[in-house]
């Protein structure tokens, strides 16, 4: 970042993360540019210490660190497009919520696996999953899939934390076809997604317009950084390279018919009284793909240079004999085989699609070897209450080990079902899932053994 001009972008897309947005209010201690309908109201609030989310008990969008969304799918695991993947829980004036926040319950359940919740030697552990309910009312535009409508007491609800966003600049700079090598390495020896490849290359949604394999996420759904999409899915901020609102076109339609939104909308927004007909002005309000840049080309740019240039936490007491005993086991066992310790970079080529970059310049980083012990690629653990679709991307492990300190929480997966390393581990252990082997293994070692590879994990 020094080396190449960059420390006051930095901190201008550092301040763009971490303080909040209002609806009409001008740049001070708050940016304006939110709404009319979003999740959140900074990105810092679902990624605390730029972090992975902590486990909730009440769905709250205002608490700080509460960083999970609502999931809702068919029971074929087909996204609910009446809500979009980031239902908007909050809605100003006179607009209203995707779903009521205080229609929502999450209650922790126990779940005991095969073993019984214990090792070989006796230690027990504990396994908890999220069961999500929310009552009829508490969704607003009726529920479809691609259209076609479906009840609630088909839908499966599931949550989803936030990934930490440290590191994803070193992620980006893995070449692609190295990418492509590791899924050929995978083929025939663990299912991999059809949805993402199909036996011997990336299939068109494994892939953005560009080419480029998908790589970020629990889902792989995206690969640009450059494109600041979390930002603009989260809190609706309209920026050059979307000049519209993240909501679904069944939310539109149910707005614009309601009683409610009609009486006040003009109140609002006296600037879309276009035509007359209340209805057909707020679905054009809605639906416009000409919406004023509330965030942009330069705070664009300024936050790409930020979540680019983010470092990783450095490995901690790595050369400990007890953390280098972990580590041996750790690859012994077979972790290492998802949790691939180390990449080398290629030539670093930033995809800038949307033209945020232009010939300015940012954080580079050619052909460095890099540890955040991840093979990029989705397996399937086969959990109860699963991540939608039952395919994951292996988490990186760098950093982890500091989230408690950084956070004040340990939480872990995609979830945060698991409170800690050794529940992490052993959700892995389900009988038909990827990584069933090495829990096998993990499972026998003594308590010596284990603690070493919990102290490994927490070091890197």
């Amino acid at each position: 970042i020094e080396d190449a001009g960059l420390i006051a972008n930095f901190k201008n897309g550092e301040r763009r993360f971490e303080v909040p947005h209002a609806a009409g209010m001008q740049e001070g201690l708050t940016y304006q540019g939110l709404g009319p309908f979003y999740n959140r109201t900074t990105c810092i609030a679902c990624h605390p210490g730029y972090g992975h989310g902590r486990r909730i008990t009440k769905y709250n969008s205002e608490e700080y660190g509460n960083g999970c969304l609502i999931i809702v799918t068919d029971k074929q695991g087909n996204i609910a497009s009446s809500l979009g993947l980031v239902p908007m829980t909050v809605a100003l004036p006179p607009f209203k919520p995707m779903i009521d926040e205080s229609k929502m319950t999450i209650n922790w359940l126990v779940y005991t696996d095969e073993w019984g919740n214990k090792f070989a030697d006796g230690e027990r552990y504990e396994l908890i999953y999220p069961d999500i309910k929310i009552a009829k009312d508490g969704i607003y535009s009726p529920l479809e899939v691609n259209g076609k409508p479906f009840n609630l007491d088909d839908a499966v609800i599931t949550l989803e934390s936030t990934i930490g966003i440290y590191g994803t600049g070193l992620l980006d700079a893995i070449a692609d076809e190295d990418i492509k090598a590791q899924y050929i390495r995978e083929t025939g020896k663990t299912p991999l997604n059809p949805y993402i490849w199909n036996g011997t290359d990336f299939t068109n949604t494994g892939k953005d317009a560009d080419g480029h394999p998908m790589r970020f996420d629990y889902a792989c759904d995206f690969t640009k950084l450059q494109a600041n999409v979390s930002l603009w899915e989260v809190t609706n901020i309209i920026t050059p390279m979307f000049r519209y609102f993240y909501v679904p076109e069944a939310y539109a339609r149910t707005s614009s018919r309601d009683p409610d939104v009609q009486k006040d909308f003009y109140k609002y927004y006296p600037e879309w009284n276009k035509t007359g007909n209340v209805e057909k002005d707020i679905y054009a309000f809605i639906t416009s793909k000409d919406q004023p840049v509330e965030m942009d080309a330069q705070a664009s740019y300024d936050l790409s240079v930020w979540m680019r240039g983010l470092a990783v936490p450095a490995a901690r007491n790595i050369n400990e004999p007890e953390i280098q005993r972990g580590k041996k086991i750790f690859e012994e066992i077979g972790c290492a085989t998802c949790h691939r310790p180390s990449w080398t970079t290629g030539d670093d080529i930033i995809v800038d699609s949307y033209g945020i970059i232009g010939n300015k310049p940012m954080p580079r980083y050619p052909r460095q070897k890099i540890w955040p012990y991840t093979d990029m690629v989705q397996h399937q653990l086969k959990m109860v209450n699963d991540i939608r679709t039952g395919w994951c991307r292996t988490t990186p492990l760098w950093g982890r080990g500091l989230s408690r300190k950084a956070t004040g929480h340990a939480d872990r997966m995609h979830d945060c079902r698991a409170r800690n390393v050794i529940e992490a581990i052993m959700w892995h252990g389900a009988k038909d899932g990827d990584a069933r082997w090495t829990v096998d293994k993990f499972r026998k070692l003594n308590k010596e053994e284990r603690d070493a590879v919990v102290r490994f994990i927490d070091a890197v």
